[in-house]
């Protein structure tokens, strides 16, 4: 198969960049006989750009969420493995198992 390219440059390890609201509000198509209407298109085109910049944002916000969370489990169990202390004598099994 061959590489695909997105502005001149080949895609990282073989998997396509993400689409940025620009791009989808700037492609153009090629004419057509029996072609859409392009006012249709950019309207879409529109929609999709302000859905896609919304997610982005999402997922930066998503983002910094998780890694906020893993600094504080990160502290947590810091904080907790010091206080914690391994028992001295292990207790025995004296039961009939």
């Amino acid at each position: 198969m061959a590489q695909v390219y997105r502005g001149g440059q080949p895609y990282p390890a073989g998997y396509p960049g993400r689409l940025t609201p620009h791009e989808v509000r700037t492609r153009e198509f090629a004419a057509r006989r029996r072609g859409v209407d392009p006012d249709e298109v950019r309207e879409f085109q529109a929609r999709m750009a302000d859905e896609l910049a919304m997610l982005n944002e999402a997922v930066r916000l998503l983002s910094q969420e998780n890694d906020r969370i893993k600094r504080a489990l990160r502290d947590w169990q810091t904080l907790h493995a010091r206080e914690c202390r391994p028992p001295q004598d292990p207790p025995h099994n004296s039961g009939h198992w």
